[in-house]
């Protein structure tokens, strides 16, 4: 019996051991502690982000909530005219000035920042993009605060992380905690937060990454819900899907929303074509910008700001076919050229606010067409709103599980499904990537062929490379007789392709500010080794 035991307690202790010992070793605990930190810190942050839009909005509407059109009724034209122009012209000279020209920050640089560990997002930078998409949304630029709120928690998650010299993969962890907690404060959707973190920034589920997301996400939601409540976003009826049979029906929304989104999409690529090639000064992009909206909000004040409050009368049915089919188009030009034009903000508001008018519009055509199959024309305005969001941010169960959360609709959770998975799939089949895979692209980053396709251009010569020795007599390099040679900061793509193209095993690599000095050597067998290791880094990271 005591050796049955002993037996016993050896089999379980070598089954534990190897796993308490895996968790210890890569201080899970630790990075659990740090989550609640950075999940507190951003709700804080974005709570008052939220209200310091508020604060900028009560000076020229006269009130901080989001009832930003009908307090827009009220106002002489020009006023609804000149306040994005004036705005403008106070985000323009930060932009010029204190921010060197740089764009304020959204998404897809916290993207990019997970490819590189976080290292690329600056806290400076990230306080400035706030300031800029505060006075942006406060006086009436037509986009979304969500893709800004992300922004900033990941940067905050980024500035502890790099305050702590924490290794690349926790880095990555805080990053998403804090792109986490930014979600669930700013909608009031934890689970969203969760799955948004995972789907759109990690891009992947592993479990030493879910736990500590988990922690902030919560965090936020507590912080949110005690100073916002703990009601939906948007307060409607309790819609339900009238028939089985309409589920073609749902299925024809997809495509109408994948025709939709991948329009809007084009406006929000072709605008920023226009505007990167019209040689005006920098200060005077969101001066011009802000008239041009002021314009389309003096017709159409609803599409002033967030525009939560014309989401809210579609999720409801107190908006008639036309408006909508002209809000539609009027808040793709107006968040176009608000993008194009430097303002600060994001997609995600624009997105549901389209695809609110969208599903509503269609359903009072459905309805009509089959007045005793049709649900009401709300419950297709939330399917809309899900569809169009899924396609543009390219994060279909997120953006789903955003829309269950600040509708509380969860009964039509198998016609949003059907709706944004078709809008999704046709999305992809024309753009081929979201919007901010667009975005990341046209600065060389492709995320979407997996992690061989970045790792190449963010790994360096200057990491496999072999140093001279300081002592070392000095070496001469001569391109004439040498042949090719390489510099610390070239890619690895440049480098395989030079070992590739010269037929050489090794290479000088020399000094690019004096290109006859040889500060080193790089092997093609090392070069390759690196790049091995590498993705199994990144293959154990996701699967961990």
């Amino acid at each position: 019996m005591v050796n049955l035991v002993r037996r016993t307690v050896t089999m379980v202790t070598s089954w534990i051991e190897p796993n308490l010992r895996l968790f210890l070793s890569t201080r899970q605990f630790h990075l659990w502690c740090l989550a609640v930190l950075v999940g507190f810190g951003v709700a804080l942050m974005a709570v008052a982000f939220r209200e310091a839009i508020g604060l900028v909005q009560l000076s020229w509407l006269g009130t901080r909530s989001e009832q930003v059109a009908s307090a827009a009724a009220d106002l002489p034209w020009w006023v609804i005219l000149l306040a994005p122009a004036v705005g403008g012209l106070v985000v323009g000279v930060i932009l010029q000035r204190l921010m060197g020209g740089r764009r304020a920050g959204g998404v897809a640089d916290v993207m990019e920042a997970k490819t590189f560990g976080g290292r690329t997002l600056d806290l400076k930078h990230g306080l400035y993009s706030a300031l800029v998409t505060t006075i942006s949304l406060g006086s009436g630029a037509s986009a979304g605060r969500e893709g800004p709120i992300v922004h900033l928690g990941g940067t905050i998650g980024a500035a502890i992380s790099g305050y702590l010299r924490l290794p690349d993969n926790a880095r990555r962890v805080l990053l998403a905690c804090g792109v986490a907690a930014a979600i669930s404060t700013s909608f009031n959707a934890p689970l969203a937060g969760v799955l948004f973190a995972h789907e759109v920034i990690l891009g992947h589920y592993a479990f030493s990454a879910f736990v500590p997301i988990v922690i902030a996400s919560a965090a936020g939601a507590v912080v949110s819900r005690i100073y916002f409540g703990d009601a939906a976003a948007f307060v409607i009826p309790d819609y339900q899907v009238t028939s089985f049979w309409e589920f073609p029906a749902f299925a024809i929304l997809g495509i109408t929303c994948a025709v939709v989104a991948i329009i809007f999409q084009f406006a929000l690529i072709g605008t920023d074509w226009v505007a990167r090639h019209v040689t005006i000064p920098l200060w005077m992009r969101p001066v011009i910008g802000g008239l041009m909206v002021g314009a389309i909000g003096v017709f159409f004040p609803e599409i002033l700001g967030v525009g939560y409050e014309a989401t809210d009368l579609a999720l409801r049915q107190e908006l008639p076919i036309t408006l909508m089919l002209m809000l539609l188009v009027a808040k793709t030009a107006a968040t176009a050229i608000t993008l194009a034009s430097r303002f600060g903000g994001g997609i995600v508001a624009p997105a549901f606010f389209i695809g609110a008018m969208t599903g509503g519009a269609y359903g009072l055509i459905a309805a009509s067409a089959f007045p005793d199959l049709a649900s009401s024309h709300g419950l297709y305005a939330i399917l809309g709103m899900g569809a169009v969001g899924a396609a543009i941010l390219g994060a279909p169960l997120s953006t789903t599980m955003i829309v269950f959360e600040l509708t509380g609709g969860y009964g039509i959770s198998i016609a949003l499904l059907l709706s944004a998975a078709i809008a999704t799939g046709l999305h992809q089949a024309i753009h081929g990537r979201s919007f901010f895979h667009w975005q990341l692209e046209t600065r060389g980053l492709i995320l979407q062929e997996g992690p061989h396709a970045w790792l190449v251009k963010r790994v360096t010569v200057r990491d496999f490379m072999v140093r001279n020795p300081p002592d070392s007599a000095p070496e001469v390099y001569d391109p004439d007789t040498d042949g090719p040679s390489l510099t610390p900061g070239d890619s690895l793509e440049t480098a395989l392709r030079v070992f590739d193209d010269s037929g050489k095993t090794t290479l000088p690599v020399v000094d690019p500010h004096q290109p006859t000095a040889v500060v080193g050597s790089a092997a093609h067998l090392k070069a390759l080794n690196y790049f091995n290791s590498a993705l199994i880094e990144q293959s154990v990271e996701e699967h961990r």
